[in-house]
Formats: C-alpha cells, structure tokens, sequence
C-alpha cells in the first residue's frame, strides 16, 4: 500500500461532531492521514474583567462529556483524537513537529479571541497549510445572495432574501479512514476539578437534564421529532418556561457543534415528508434562521458588537452599580418573574428563551445596567452560550442592535401572560426540598 503523502491535523474548536462536518470531510477526503487535536485552553477557564469565569461549571462539564463522545465517534473512524489542557500555541506547533503535519483543517472563526490564538499559532509553525472552512452555517457564505457586508439591519428583510433562493447544502458523510495514523496517544480528557471546578449533580428541576455530545444530539433529536412528534406542537409551545420539551433544546449541542443546523434542517424537512407540515415546523427553521442572522451580523460588524455602543454607535448612560448586579444575579430584584429565572440559570447553567429576554431587558433598561456585563455573565453560566447568538441578542435588548422598535419588556405583563398560574416562579423562588 503507498503511504500517503501528506498529514492532516484536524483543529477541532466549536465543530465537535464526526456527522456532517465540514472540515473533517476536507481533511478525510483524499485518504490522507488524519489527526484530532482539541485543546481545553486555560484561558476559557480564567476570570474575565467583568470578574466572571468565562467558562463556568456547567458548559465545562458539557464540554468533557462532549469530547469523551467525539473521541469515541472518532475512533470508529480511525482516527485518533489527542486532547490537551494547555494553550494552542504551546500544543500545535509540537504536534506539527512530532507528527510531520502537512496541512492543519480547522473551521473559520473571525471573533477577536479565536483569531487572536490562531494568529499565535500560525506565528509559531512554519511550512504548514491552512485550511479555514465555514462550518457553522445554515446558509453558507458562499452561496448566499448578497455582500456579507451588506447584510441587511433587520432581520426579517435577510430572512426574506434567503429563505427561498438559496439552498441549503445536503449533509456531508465522513467516510471510515482506511487504517489510522499509528501513534502513541497517551492524552487524557481533563476532569472538572482538572479544569478548577468540584464535581455537582445536576438539579432535578433542569429543563435541560442532557449530556453534551453528538450521541445525545441525535438522540434528542430523534425524540422530539419522530417519537413524540413535538415538533408538531413547537410553535405553541416554544414559550414556556418548566419542563424538558416546551422547546427543541438543541441550542447547546448547537453552540459547540455536536450537531449541526444542516442535520437539523434535514430533519425537520424528513418529518414534514413522513408526517406533517405546518407552522410549527416551519418555526424551528425560522429560530435557525434567526442563529444564522446572529453570525453574519458578526461578520458584518466584526468587534463592534462586544463594544458598549454596539452596532448602532447609541452613546447612552450606562452604570455598572455592582448591588444592583449582584440583586440581579441572585435573584433579589424588585421582580419575582426576573428573580425566578436569574436562580434557574444559576442553578442550572439554562434558562428559556422568554426568560432571557425578559432579564436581559430588566438588567439594561429596567436598571440601565452595562449590557456587557449581563452578557458576560450569561457567557459564564449558560450552557448554550454562542458568542454570536449571546453578544446579538444582548445588543438588541439593550437597544444599541437590530430592533428597529427598541422595545422595552414589561417583565409584570410577560408573568402574568407566560406564568399566569405561577408554576415556573413557585418552582425556582419556594425553599428547595434538595
């Protein structure tokens, strides 16, 4: 058997599934020897300037069980993942030297951070080839129809321009490597308490009670679509606030990339063909749509929109009063609704649609509190945290994004529409019995 010329090194970041991957399907395709490598980089795990962890326990415990699924998918394809607790410019440049890699396969990022490290990388290898492939899209960048600088200021207008012209790209398969590259892996995926933190058990409220992985993706998947059929009943559902299916819950898997929008696409369209179309249906594409709008208005933007004034450029009057933030983190605002959720997410590391809009909008015009602080701590806790999606939406709540409306949330009025009989508030605000 001739060897194969060249050796591919699979970066793998925020793209951790061996179905429908992009990059992995370029590394894989020419029968080149292939090589994972995920870093748990120290830095996600330290404390940022707003004085939160940007990696806290529960998305690290996500993310372990995440990488333990990958490494097992991987291997049924013959290739081996090496996992380091260490910073990416201190592992890749000794990988591409010990292993002769030819060519490094990673998906694009083009956030602040993710460039920052890849440039470091880069400075530190030399006669490597890169391969940046988009990976994370619904609608790809390259098959859209219109200037990714000119994408559109409100939503609806570039929901309008895609959803029937272009197409979206039919799942890619990633074939079985022929034999693996044969070397000495002796890494381990880090522990929580590798990672700083102390083993928890998850609380028996969560509304998200799932592992992280591409497994327990698809099984959910397989679930709510074709064995209970709540995708039929997404759209009246999608608002509520107690339990595991009043919506898809497929954000967290989304965010590190167990699974992608395109399987999911694929899969609402196999239902429709098998059972039923109807709103409902329609709608789960619509929230795809909405993520999608989130990454391209970041590439549109690039760094604006971590910035106070946001896209916008509004100069208001913001106030970092650290009680107010602390009252809000806890729960102790003057709002029972506003609490309730704020203890659901620390507790949980989750929190509904409904409920994120309407403490986003308390935290920023109700106390007119730096939005940047609310989104760091959601950055922090949330399990489904996504920088384009989280940095979006705070932006658009904050009133310096893509509403047009600038619309303020009067958190009473949502309660007593969203949790008229008060189940959600009674179940995170009475004393546990745990």
């Amino acid at each position: 058997m001739q060897k194969a010329e060249k050796r591919h090194l699979v970066w793998f970041r925020n793209d951790l599934r061996t179905i429908d991957n992009a990059v992995l399907h370029e590394a894989c395709k020419d029968g080149n020897e292939v090589l994972g490598v995920y870093c748990f980089d120290p830095k996600h795990f330290e404390v940022n300037p707003f004085g939160f962890k940007k990696t806290a326990k529960f998305r690290a415990q996500f993310l372990i069980e995440t990488l333990q699924d990958l490494k097992e998918q991987l291997h049924r394809l013959n290739i081996d993942l090496l996992v380091y607790h260490d910073l990416p410019e201190v592992v890749i440049p000794k990988i591409c030297e010990s292993h002769q890699v030819t060519d490094i396969f990673l998906q694009n990022e083009w956030t602040q951070e993710e460039v920052d490290t890849e440039n470091l990388v880069k400075s530190k290898i030399e006669d490597v080839t890169w391969h940046p492939i988009y990976n994370q899209f619904l609608f790809h960048p390259d098959d859209i129809n219109f200037n990714i600088y000119k994408t559109p200021q409100v939503f609806t207008v570039f929901r309008k321009k895609l959803e029937k012209y272009v197409e979206i790209r039919e799942e890619l398969k990633i074939e079985k490597q022929t034999e693996n590259l044969r070397i000495d892996n002796n890494t381990t995926i880090p522990t929580l308490g590798d990672l700083g933190f102390e083993d928890f058990q998850r609380h028996p409220h969560s509304a998200f009670p799932f592992k992280g992985g591409m497994t327990e993706a698809i099984k959910r998947l397989n679930d709510y679509f074709f064995n209970t059929k709540k995708l039929g009943f997404y759209k009246k559902t999608r608002n509520g606030l107690v339990g595991v299916d009043y919506s898809s819950k497929f954000s967290s898997w989304l965010a590190n990339g167990s699974i992608s929008a395109g399987i999911i696409y694929w899969n609402v369209k196999q239902f429709e063909k098998e059972h039923y179309k109807n709103q409902s249906t329609y709608w789960l594409i619509f929230e795809l749509i909405w993520r999608d709008y989130f990454k391209y208005v970041s590439l549109k933007h690039g760094n604006q929109i971590f910035k106070l004034e946001g896209i916008l450029k509004k100069d208001y009057e913001w106030s970092s009063n650290k009680i107010q933030i602390e009252k809000w983190i806890n729960g102790e605002t003057q709002s029972d609704f506003v609490n309730a959720n704020m203890i659901e997410l620390k507790e949980t590391g989750w929190m509904s649609n409904r409920g994120r809009q309407n403490v986003a909008s308390y935290f920023a015009k109700e106390l007119e509190l730096d939005w940047r602080i609310g989104a760091s701590y959601f950055e922090s806790l949330l399990l489904d945290y996504d920088v384009h999606s989280n940095y979006g939406n705070w932006m658009y709540v904050a009133g310096v994004g893509n509403d047009p409306r600038d619309r303020k949330f009067n958190v009473q009025l949502q309660a007593e529409r969203y949790d008229a009989n008060g189940k959600f508030r009674n179940l995170w605000l009475q004393p546990s019995l745990f």
